[in-house]
């Protein structure tokens, strides 16, 4: 099948309208979530990391800039492409890398892995192996912030080949009809996979199909963190007012394929490298630099820190330990009579 163009937009420009410290906290950001994402397609080609890995190696620009927006007890909810995400909540890097291990000392005791990252603490409720598994889940947790009086709001990301699911309408039509404190955050990486929008939407205008709900739709441009962070911002303002549900689309690309498993035929690579000029991180730090808000020796410094907690997160993976099969049926149910 002949692929489908998608030519990249002008690289992003503009004056980035933060203060150093702010601006710098959005490029390290991006850069620990960069350099983790590398090392871990390393750890998966060694078989240290096993099972399914989505990389979002082009997205950090979508998590920076939404999770930067939102307050510490607002609840996030996200797709099996969500290492990102889990940093940016303010997981620790070395559960992080030891649930992908299958170790003890991860984040789910090692049972999730990649897909299911989790950590109630930091009000992340998980990754989710199910495309569009993570919106009724949304709702539910929108829904009971606002029987509870609660001023949290609930943040949902999603990739566009969600937009074809079920849960989705049902999930966008009860939050519309309950005015819930939702923030539907579509992640439009333009494939499904590796299913162009073009060929799994027939109405490729995502907002369109949010505005049919009645709740406000905003585009950002998904490679910019400075136009997620302020689209952000304004959406979850307006849902903590008690506006109910607003809809986000953030156009943004994956470098790499869908997944470890995907040999990346559906795209020219054409495409993939004019999309790469417009990556987030070299971007950004280009236009740090011309406004005098980062020089070289600050940039390299940050990417150093970041290699190095990526580093020392990989020998708390390597180090931590299996649990023991008398440990397996822990957490199971079994009615009565019925536990072997």
């Amino acid at each position: 099948m002949t692929p489908i163009d998608h030519p990249a937009p002008p690289p992003p420009t503009g004056t980035v309208p933060y203060e150093k410290g702010f601006a710098l906290s959005l490029l390290r950001d991006m850069l620990r979530i960069r350099r983790l994402e590398e090392r871990c397609a390393e750890l998966y080609g060694e078989g240290k990391i096993r099972g399914f890995l989505h990389l979002y190696v082009g997205e950090e620009a979508v998590c920076v800039g939404a999770l930067h927006a939102l307050a510490v007890e607002d609840n996030v909810v996200a797709t099996y492409r969500e290492h990102g995400h889990a940093l940016m909540r303010g997981m620790g890097m070395g559960p992080l890398v030891a649930e992908m291990y299958g170790k003890q000392e991860g984040c789910a005791r090692g049972r999730g892995g990649s897909m299911h990252l989790f950590d109630r603490f930091h009000k992340l409720f998980g990754g989710n192996a199910i495309v569009g598994g993570g919106l009724p889940l949304a709702v539910g947790l929108a829904l009971a912030d606002r029987m509870q009086g609660s001023a949290s709001i609930t943040a949902c990301f999603f990739g566009d080949g969600a937009v074809a699911e079920g849960a989705f309408h049902e999930a966008m039509n009860l939050a519309a009809l309950w005015r819930l404190p939702l923030l539907f955050c579509c992640e439009n990486n333009l494939y499904a996979m590796g299913t162009a929008l073009e060929r799994h939407e027939a109405q490729t205008d995502l907002c369109v199909k949010a505005a049919s709900y009645g709740m406000p739709a905003v585009t950002a441009d998904g490679m910019d963190v400075v136009a997620v962070y302020g689209a952000a911002k304004e959406a979850a303002a307006r849902v903590r007012q008690g506006a109910g549900p607003v809809f986000m689309e953030c156009r943004t690309y994956r470098f790499r394929a869908h997944s470890m498993y995907d040999p990346d035929l559906y795209r020219d690579p054409v495409e993939v490298e004019a999309w790469k000029a417009r990556g987030p991180i070299h971007t950004f730090t280009a236009r740090l630099k011309a406004e005098g808000k980062l020089t070289e020796d600050e940039f390299l410094s940050l990417d150093a820190a970041a290699g190095a907690e990526v580093a020392e997160a990989v020998a708390f993976a390597e180090a931590g330990t299996w649990e023991p099969v008398e440990a397996l049926l822990r957490d199971v149910y079994f009615p009565e009579g019925g536990a072997p």
